[in-house]
């Protein structure tokens, strides 16, 4: 065993006993979507003097945490998203209309001087009166003339809610003042009691958000100008416990700086969640041992120890979400499931590099040709993660919600991948190597002999890219098939991009959907879209609906169905809706721009416009596939969809650096000859590769139910049509654009941002076995 095997050996035990015990001793952070509860976006907005910056959002955040605290709601969580919205996290809460009534209000506090009675209808100022004087209507709907406000609901010190038994005066909300507004309330009510009894200037009116929730005369026993204490002070009505209850809260937390209103609101039951939960981890288990036994198969013992690593890899990417505190949404549960399929993508790159050297050079030594693979993969294992990083960085910085977690989870993913290709699978694949009975005995390893794929395809050796123009002809056509469907079927944008309300009910009865539609067309929804979702359940998608509206309309479908759940619960307001919908087209724009500058600098430019032109190709073939099929475009789709665009990448990207190896050492070969031998060389690395995804997303689609159903859908039609892609449109363009363009082959030995290599020297350095120091007798 050399030094460096076993420095590798050492920092991956290491690493996987810091992870197993992390694992051991540390609970995952579950997003609402997967443990049960609601989210709710506020978006707060200017006033006519208050702008809704930083600095007001952060204050109006602390007054809903005092409110929602409150509402002894477990562990509630509240953070500022950008400069003036509000995230905040329910779990356990399902139904949402208390909080979101609690939390929205602005709960703007005054306290007015009545000025006597008013003809003129509510809302409008009688004549004569100044600018801060109101007409409202009090608790018996008679108009009443206000003074301007003499007292605001920041003056309060504290709110209570209590029961009078023994007086019999019902519920009332007993109010304590600060110093200096106890003065100004003694001062209101003493003016007020200068007025007879039963005069309506007697009465002092309590107004919340520009409604008389009070109005109540100051007893007799005041005197004029005395007033009352701030402690004797109680607000009486017809007030029900909840009512009481409620107010305490609104003026004890105070008015907010600026209203807020509600944007996004999620509710997710907790059956969902586990459920999710549960089939993600059979997806994983059976997408894993499939893995692992066909890379197994391909590879014999190093695939088999290759599997070992992947399994290795399960341990450290999940102790490292779970140490970093990230949150586990159910899309980013997918990335992690997804990431298990892509981690065999170096292995496989570096078991078919070795394969080609013990073919070109028989007698060298398993190690060596093993050494030379890690050596040679290197840069196409760099350059393909790196895509991937990049579409997962777009992710996180331009989705929206649990589509964030998504991009975590899949750049955590990628990072532990390359660490168990690069470190825990070579260091046991090393260690075999070193084995006398592994080296002499060619079918055990799985290196030493070339794949049937590989073997068949240099027997035929077809002509693929005699006439390149075929294969983009065939591209355009599959474009054209899809921009039909775009066109005649149109997309159907979920409602997080067009905003609405779509919920999803699980009946005790069961309810078709006629039926469901006729119960709430009568109950007045005649505009619900309703559609079954999951195993018999219903989804009702409407246009803009309240809380109250949903529970209506809950309340109308358990008459057919007996007792009736909610199962998930997504409102998005309109101009939300637009803004993702705006957000999403740029995260396209933005990868399609920063994949084409990525791959200028690491490749020839006519290679990296061939490759983004395949991009584009697949995004337009995957978008056109979910319109023919009726599927609906949302967020977690947008998830897919970057991460086909990385695979995509990924693909051209192990295509093009063979090209460019082979092109710079051959230097006066035809191109489509070197592109022809490249693609050969690469397709058992694609095809392998390719496979190992597709049995993670099959288990997917199968057991992951609705949630996850379309997000597989996706992911599985991009990797087919991006594996087409990588071949037949990426190298066809790349040598249609090269035949006009005026740059020479790449330099030998010689790659973009690096200095000259082994071809530098003398003839014979570049092909020197990695384990020979020159020395010669």
């Amino acid at each position: 065993m050399t030094r460096a095997t076993a420095v590798r050996a050492v920092l991956a035990v290491a690493v996987l006993l810091v992870s197993v015990y992390i694992s051991l001793t540390m609970s995952p952070r579950l997003g609402l979507d997967l443990q049960g509860g609601t989210r709710i976006v506020l978006q707060a907005r200017d006033t006519a003097t208050v702008e809704a910056d930083r600095e007001t959002t952060d204050r109006t955040l602390e007054v809903l945490r005092q409110r929602i605290d409150s509402l002894g709601v477990s562990e509630p969580t509240l953070t500022r998203s950008g400069e003036d919205r509000i995230i905040v996290e329910l779990p356990d809460v399902q139904d949402p209309r208390q909080a979101a009534e609690v939390i929205g209000r602005t709960a703007q506090l005054t306290f007015h001087a009545v000025e006597g009675p008013a003809a003129e209808e509510p809302d409008e100022k009688p004549s004569g009166s100044g600018p801060d004087r109101l007409t409202l209507p009090d608790e018996q709907g008679r108009n009443l003339a206000l003074g301007p406000s003499r007292l605001s609901g920041a003056g309060v010190e504290d709110a209570t809610a209590g029961f009078d038994a023994q007086g019999g005066a019902g519920w009332s909300v007993s109010l304590e003042f600060r110093k200096d507004a106890g003065q100004d309330w003694k001062k209101l009510t003493g003016e007020a009691a200068c007025h007879p009894a039963g005069d309506d200037r007697r009465r002092v009116a309590i107004v919340l958000d520009e409604k008389v929730i009070s109005s109540p005369q100051v007893d007799p026993s005041v005197g004029c100008r005395a007033g009352l204490p701030s402690g004797a002070t109680q607000i009486t009505g017809s007030f029900s416990a909840d009512e009481a209850r409620d107010l305490a809260l609104l003026i004890k937390g105070g008015a907010l700086p600026v209203p807020v209103e509600i944007v996004e609101q999620r509710t997710v039951g907790p059956t969902l969640g586990a459920a999710a939960i549960d089939a993600s981890a059979r997806a994983a288990l059976i997408g894993a041992a499939a893995t692992a036994l066909f890379i197994t198969v391909v590879y014999r013992l190093f695939g088999a120890l290759a599997a070992v690593a992947l399994g290795a890899y399960g341990v450290i990417s999940y102790a490292a979400l779970v140490a970093l505190g990230v949150t586990l949404t159910l899309p980013g549960l997918a990335g992690f499931v997804l990431a298990i399929g892509m981690a065999v993508d170096a292995n496989v790159l570096v078991f078919e590099r070795a394969r080609e050297e013990c073919a070109d050079r028989p007698k060298r030594s398993l190690r060596s040709a093993l050494t030379t693979g890690f050596t040679k993969a290197w840069s196409a294992v760099a350059d393909s993660n790196a895509t991937t990083l990049i579409a997962a960085g777009l992710l996180f910085f331009l989705g929206s919600g649990p589509v964030k977690g998504f991009g975590v989870t899949l750049a955590i993913g990628v990072v532990a991948s390359m660490f168990s290709a690069l470190v825990i699978a070579r260091a046991l694949t090393e260690i075999a190597a070193n084995s006398r009975f592994v080296s002499d005995y060619r079918s055990v390893n799985g290196i030493a002999r070339p794949g049937a794929v590989r073997t068949w395809l240099v027997r035929k050796d077809p002509r693929l890219f005699r006439k390149p123009v075929r294969w983009l002809v065939v591209s355009v056509a599959l474009v054209a098939v899809a921009l039909a469907g775009i066109v005649v079927r149109g997309i159907d944008l979920g409602v997080e991009f067009t905003g609405g309300r779509l919920v999803e009910y699980s009946t005790s009865r069961p309810v078709d959907v006629e039926t469901a539609r006729d119960t709430l067309a009568a109950a007045g929804f005649g505009d619900a879209e309703v559609t079954t979702a999951g195993d018999g359940d219903l989804s009702v998608r409407t246009g803009k609906l309240d809380n109250d509206g949903e529970h209506a309309m809950r309340t109308a479908l358990a008459e057919e169905g007996g007792e009736t759940t909610k199962v998930r619960d997504e409102l998005i307001g309109p101009s939300l809706g637009d803004e993702l919908r705006r957000n999403a087209l740029i995260a396209l724009a933005v990868a399609v721009a920063v994949q084409l500058a990525y791959l200028a600098v690491r490749f020839r430019w006519t290679f990296a416009v061939a490759s983004v032109g395949s991009m584009v190709h697949d995004v337009i073939l995957v978008v056109g596939a979910f319109a023919w099929l009726g599927r609906p475009v949302d967020g977690i789709f947008l998830a897919a969809l970057l991460t086909v665009i990385g695979y995509s990448v990924n693909d051209s990207v192990v295509v093009f650096d063979r090209v460019r190896e082979q092109w710079g050492a051959n230097r006066r070969t035809p191109l489509d000859t070197i592109a022809r031998r490249a693609v050969l060389q690469t397709v058992p690395r694609t095809v392998n590769t390719g496979m190992g995804a597709l049995f993670i997303l099959a288990a997917l689609a199968v057991l992951g139910g609705d949630s996850l159903a379309d997000f597989a859908l996706a992911l599985l039609i991009g990797i087919c049509v991006g594996t087409w892609s990588s071949v037949f449109t990426a190298v066809p363009g790349a040598i249609l654009l090269e035949r006009n363009a005026k740059t020479p082959p790449p330099v030998p030995g010689k790659r973009k941002g690096k200095g000259k290599g082994p071809a530098s020297g003398r003839p014979g350095a570049a092909r020197r076995d990695p384990l020979d120091n020159g020395a010669r007798v």
